[in-house]
């Protein structure tokens, strides 16, 4: 099954991946005229009952393929009003093969009185809450009918994640939805088609742009409603968890704290004024920082544990004390690394190691992709975290689902871009589950050293990686 949020990525991934959405939208047409075919008798009326969004347009198409049939289209609402390009284009379709259309302005001008067949295309997957006007006239005088009632992808008026409906809703006798059952259709006791439209498995496997949906922000939000993200960091190396902080500033969260060794805390400071930066005495991490962290961690919705550290024995001690009372979430990276395999934790782990972190914690690995997805998949498992394996092909994997990403370039090799991965990351770990956060983290961090290249070559830095972040993230077109 799969979510209405999830099936907008993957649409969105299959044209990113070179399979348009206008031939998704000719192959979900096509779908529902053979659903139609299989419950309408020969020479009988099919009524279209379609909305302006692409839901209607899936419709459209339909219609061109049911020239058998005696078919009408009633848009609801104006032409002019449709939402979509390819909608609009299948829609002038219809009028260059002379379709019998009409534009519904009113509720009674709405007729199904002859109709043997009714298709619902009014709304789609990603429409929750009552049905509004004209759509709620709609779907009480399509239930008003004797005819077959086929519903398009989810019938109007059902939550296609939950199958609740919130007052009416269209009784559908047969529902044709595409690529995977909604969870939602559970609750309704029909016979569901589910049609496969062309919809490459590579949409779901890998991270692709239409990822970047999950990440939404409401005119309203406030400060702090994007995340707080403490970085854990610095003794050894100061650098590092500067990159980590200011990446995960330029990765959406309002605020981002580090806390580090006094004896490179100035440093650290030095690096942006935007940085809110919390000493710890003397010059490396120890056990007796612990509390203090801990507390300090209870006020942030994402630690980042790990960046410049080092692996002096204290530090890593405290690194284990720290995890064994912490019940957040954290995405832990370089040498606090190797100390999660044998760590008893409450916490939501997200992992960046590379290859050689990874043989570190203990996980076999592989040079095919495939094999070595299938390694990570059951180290996460085992472990019962989240990994992010960086690499030329990034793998990300709680376990259960896996993905891969193929974002990124080898003039990344420089040091600095895993910093700046981890602090993305804990910025979308504040919003997104560690999966989707990881997934998303990994194609912009790729993304953003892709544009670096493009713009000028190799010779980039991880301060290149932090500036273009927004841009990854955020794409104008």
């Amino acid at each position: 099954m799969i979510s209405s949020e999830e099936m907008a990525v993957v649409d969105a991934n299959a044209e990113a991946l070179g399979v348009p959405r206008k031939q998704l939208m000719e192959s979900s047409g096509n779908a529902v005229a053979r659903v139609v075919e299989s419950v309408a008798d020969p020479d009988a009326s099919v009524a279209m009952v379609c909305g302006r969004g692409n839901n209607g347009g899936d419709a459209f198409v339909a219609a061109r393929f049911l020239s058998d049939y005696d078919v009408t289209v009633s848009l609801l609402g104006r032409a002019e009003t449709i939402r979509t390009d390819i909608a609009r284009e299948n829609w002038t379709a219809l009028q260059q093969a002379a379709i019998d259309t009409t534009e519904i302005t009113a509720p009674d001008d709405l007729s199904l009185d002859d109709a043997d067949v009714v298709v619902d295309a009014m709304l789609g997957t990603g429409i929750t809450g009552a049905l509004r006007e004209p759509e709620a006239s709609a779907a009480e005088a399509i239930n008003a009918t004797d005819a077959t009632v086929v519903a398009v992808d989810v019938p109007s008026g059902i939550d296609a994640d939950t199958g609740e409906r919130h007052g009416v809703a269209v009784a559908a006798d047969h529902v044709v939805t595409f690529h995977d059952e909604k969870p939602g259709l559970e609750a309704i006791a029909v016979p569901v088609t589910v049609a496969d439209i062309g919809i490459p498995d590579a949409a779901e496997r890998f991270v692709e742009r239409g990822d970047l949906l999950r990440l939404s922000r409401d005119p309203t939000a406030h400060k702090g409603d994007f995340g707080r993200v403490l970085v854990v960091g610095g003794g050894p190396y100061a650098g590092a968890p500067a990159l980590s902080a200011q990446a995960a500033l330029r990765a959406g969260a309002d605020l981002a704290f580090v806390a580090c060794p006094e004896a490179v805390a100035g440093e650290v400071q030095g690096y942006s004024e935007n940085l809110i930066v919390e000493p710890l005495p003397g010059d490396r991490l120890a056990p007796p920082h612990v509390p203090d962290l801990l507390e300090r961690a209870a006020a942030v919705d994402c630690v980042v544990f790990g960046p410049g550290l080092g692996d002096d024995e204290a530090t890593l001690s405290a690194v284990e004390a720290f995890f064994e009372g912490f019940e957040g979430t954290a995405v832990v990276d370089a040498d606090a690394l190797q100390v999660v395999p044998d760590v008893e934790t409450d916490a939501e782990l997200l992992c960046t190691p590379h290859q050689g972190e990874l043989r570190k914690m203990g996980s076999e690995t592989a040079a095919d992709p495939a094999e070595r997805a299938s390694l990570v998949s059951a180290f996460a498992a085992d472990l019962g975290v989240t990994l992010l394996l960086k690499g030329a092909e990034d793998i990300i994997t709680d376990g259960d689902r896996t993905r891969r990403n193929r974002t990124g370039n080898p003039g990344m090799t420089v040091g600095g871009t895993g910093d700046v991965l981890a602090g993305a990351a804990g910025a979308l770990a504040c919003v997104l589950d560690t999966q989707d956060a990881a997934a998303v983290a990994a194609y912009a961090n790729g993304r953003a050293g892709d544009i670096v290249v493009e713009e000028q070559g190799y010779g980039l830095v991880a301060t290149d990686l932090t500036a273009a972040l927004p841009k990854a993230l955020w794409p104008d077109d």
